[in-house]
This record gives structure tokens, sequence and C-alpha cells, in this order.
């Protein structure tokens, strides 16, 4: 649950709109809409328009179910209950209302138009509480809101590195004159190697990046859902805001945290493996760190290096965790697959391998660990109690990293699957990636 400070109290775009009065009150004012509008005293609304208006509303449900879940298929475990449900009641308003406007004045019709949108805000807030994607509205209106800085490439500063028996925090001190925040920044890294398109990756440096001498901070790299865009970590996720507490309480350090593309488009799925769709495992485990080391002056070496995401990003960490473990030395997995899918596993290899079981079970999570150990990598598992999707599939996880000789970690949060997870789930596991990447003891 959200605090709002005495400042934020008095700010509009600052209220909750997952919890709180505001999304009650949307609640109400949503079903008082719906009801007046399905209510009338015309004998033949209710005898032939009322009746109309549910089986066009049901028809239409049906309808948009079998092209979005049936056809397109953007989400390869299938649209939630709740959103479906959602959208219906949004659109038995809009029919509720159609059929009301056929007749009357101008102002009649523009007032039932207005209970039809009460109907689609009262279903929109419904499915942002499920999903947690805008907390308020500042985190809605962060694409407008969020400042973004030029990057800092100079790699002349003098540096701090933590001796092999200790942590960078037990010898890095904090100049006075140390940034209270740290910089996001917006940059492109191209697939040099991979021949990928990925769009522009955000990246944050924590205060102590821009100190000198500089520490060579450890390296997370994180990854969004699908569908998705670079910056959801920063626009949805706040990571920026809580690296920068946690930054508070170390003397300015945080780790480094780069959020790339994997998907090429917010729609795309390109499974995070070097297939027929797409070479993103040579982008993640290749072109990102290569742009990284040109750029940045960082921590080097894979206990020092870092890869995590949530549901499709999760996945995609956990298969980078197994398939470059050269390259990252953790894997944080939140709300992650068993493995990567476009729907059924028939799919998935036909259109990633064409066909070929042989080669998708070479870089398959689940049977690489099946077939090697990995004693030196950390894993953390995070999932909703409530995900019945996903929660299953992260117990299967647990075990298979366990068997594997990972030092794994299971950690269940309040919540389905979403940033209602995602959120408060990388506060409470950064500083764990601090730990694990030679940050903190």
């Amino acid at each position: 649950m959200t605090t709002l400070t005495l400042a934020t109290r008095w700010n509009p775009i600052d209220w909750p709109l997952t919890h709180g009065p505001i999304p009650y009150a949307v609640l109400a004012a949503g079903w008082a809409a719906l009801a007046l509008l399905a209510v009338r005293r015309d004998r033949d609304w209710w005898r032939f328009r009322l009746p109309a208006a549910l089986v066009t509303a049901g028809a239409l449900s049906l309808l948009l179910d079998v092209l979005v879940d049936g056809w397109w298929h953007p989400f390869p475990e299938g649209t939630p209950r709740y959103v479906t449900w959602w959208i219906a009641v949004a659109l038995l308003g809009f029919c509720l209302a159609g059929y009301r406007m056929r007749r009357g004045p101008w102002r009649r019709r523009a007032l039932t138009f207005g209970l039809s949108l009460l109907v689609l805000l009262m279903a929109s807030s419904q499915v942002n509480i499920g999903f947690g994607q805008f907390p308020s509205g500042r985190v809605m209106l962060a694409p407008w809101l969020t400042r973004t800085d030029s990057l800092v490439a100079d790699k002349t500063a003098q540096t701090v590195a933590a001796p092999p028996d200790k942590v960078l925090d037990e010898v890095w001190h904090a100049p006075a004159n140390l940034p209270e925040k740290g910089s996001v920044s917006v940059v492109p890294i191209p697939g040099t190697k991979s021949g990928f398109k990925a769009r522009d990756a955000y990246v944050y440096l924590p205060p102590a990046y821009r100190a000198t001498p500089r520490p060579l901070l450890p390296v997370v790299v994180m990854i969004s859902g699908q569908p998705g865009v670079p910056g959801d970590w920063v626009l949805s996720g706040q990571i920026n805001e809580a690296l920068d507490a946690f930054a508070a309480e170390h003397g300015g350090l945080a780790p480094i945290v780069v959020m790339p593309d994997q998907l090429g488009s917010t729609w795309a799925n390109t499974l995070c493996l070097d297939s027929k769709i797409a070479k993103v495992q040579t982008y993640l485990a290749a072109d990102v760190p290569d742009w990284i080391h040109r750029n940045l002056q960082t921590a080097t070496g894979r206990k020092a290096w870092a890869i995590g995401g949530a549901s499709m990003g999760g996945t995609c960490a956990l298969q980078l965790g197994v398939n470059a473990p050269d390259v990252y030395g953790t894997v944080l997995d939140m709300s992650g697959q068993t493995e990567p899918t476009l729907g059924t596993r028939e799919e998935t290899v036909k259109a990633a391998f064409g066909g070929d079981e042989k080669k998708f079970d070479a870089v398959d999570p689940l049977q690489v660990m099946a077939r090697r150990k990995f004693p030196d990598t950390t894993v953390a598992l995070v999932v909703g109690e409530t995900d019945g999707e996903f929660r299953p599939q992260m117990e299967n996880v647990y075990q298979a990293a366990q068997a594997a000789g990972m030092k794994a970690r299971f950690e269940l949060m309040p919540g389905g699957h979403g940033w209602v997870v995602f959120r408060p789930g990388i506060v409470q596991q950064i500083p764990w990636l601090a730990q694990q990447t030679g940050l903190t003891r």
C-alpha cells in the first residue's frame, strides 16, 4: 500500500488509483451509470431493445475473444478472465447507449454517451486494479513527466574497486557534493553481432557514478514483459525511485541498471532466443554487455552482473542465466514461465525452429537445467500469491533450479500477475541484488 506524504496528499496526481476512495467512487458511478442505461419506462425497451443490447454485447464480447485469443494471440497464456469480464461490461454499456441514442434530443444523447463513458472508466479502473499498471496519476503521466538526462559516457575517471575480501560499500567513501538522485538516460544499443533492431534502451546511473573517484558498480540488466516497452521498469515500475531510495541509505551506491529492448515492437514476441524470429539471446548476451563495456565504467565478471525481468521478461532472464552463465551470475525471475512460448509448444517450435524439437530443447531453460549443474549461479523467484497461471510454473522452476545446484530462493508477494507484484517486488529484491553482485555485505 502506498503511503502518501503531506505534500502528495494535496496533489491530485499522487492520489492512489488502485485502492482508497477514488476507485470505489469510480466503481459506484460506473454501476449507477450502467443501471441508468439499462432501465427505461418504455415497454418496447424491455421487450426488444434491452434484450437486443444484451445479445449484441454478448456477441461482440465473444467475437473479440475469438479475434484476440484465437487469431491475434498477443498473450501466450491468454487474456486474463477478469479483463475479459470487464471488457464485456464496457461493451454492454456502449450497446445500451447505442440503442437508447436512436431517438431523442441531442442533450439526452450526450448524457447517454457520457453514461457509457462512465461504464468504460469503471471497467478500465478495475483492470488497472488487477494489473497495477497505474497506481497513481503521476505514474500514468510518467511518459511526459519523467526527466531523462544525457548519458555520462566518460571512461577516463579514476575508479574505486573492492578488493577480493571486501564489498564495495566497505571501501567507498561518498564525497560531500554527491547528487541526491541518479540519472535516467535513453540510449540506442545497436545489435552489432545479433542484427536485432532494438528500440532505445533506458539506463539508470546511481548518484555515486558521478563521483570522483568513481566506484566500479555492479550491473543489472532488467527486461520488460510482453507486450511492453524498454521504459516500463521506469515508467510503470518506478525502479529509478527504488534505486534512489537504496542509494540514499548506502552513500550514493546502487547497481547500474540497463533496461534494453528484447521485443523490437510492443506486441512482438521474440522468445528471447536465437531463432528464425530474431537473435535476441545474442543481443542480450553479447551486444548489450559489449555496449556497456564500451560506454560505462563498471565492475566486471559474472559475479558482478545480474539479469532480471517480469512475466515474459522473467522467463527471458532465466534463459540468459542458463544459456549465458559466463555473462550473468545472478538471475531475478519475477512471475516467469517454465519455458519461452507463443501459446503451445508446437506453435513455438514451429515458428522459432521450423519444427525442430531438438533445437528448442537445447535452449529451453528447464531442459538445460536438467542436463547441467549451476552451482555458481544464484536465482530469486518471485510471484504473486493469487497468480493461478504463473505461480505453479514458478514452483516448477524453483524445483528445477534446486536440482541444478543453483542457490535458489522462492518468495510470494501479495497479489496476482502484474505491476501490483512487480513494483513492490523490485523494491524488495534490490538489496538482494546488491548483495549478490558484491555491492553490499
